[in-house]
């Protein structure tokens, strides 16, 4: 696994994390449709991105003609 990878995987568990003890702490609301939610998603991305390698936003950007790193 490269350094990248690992990132991707440690920032998605850090964002989840935060989110979960945000929730659990009562500082968060995770029951109601809020904003909170996108950044679980984008937790979640991260995480998964980081062990498949497969990232839909890494795909949009190349598909409209963004150059992708070496």
């Amino acid at each position: 696994m490269t350094t990248d990878r690992y990132v991707r995987i440690i920032a998605g568990l850090m964002v989840l994390a935060t989110l979960a003890l945000a929730h659990l702490m009562g500082q968060a609301d995770l029951s109601q449709v809020s904003w909170l939610w996108l950044t679980a998603f984008i937790g979640l991305n991260l995480f998964q991105s980081g062990i498949t390698r497969f990232c839909p936003l890494d795909s949009i950007l190349a598909k409209m003609g963004v150059r992708r790193a070496c």
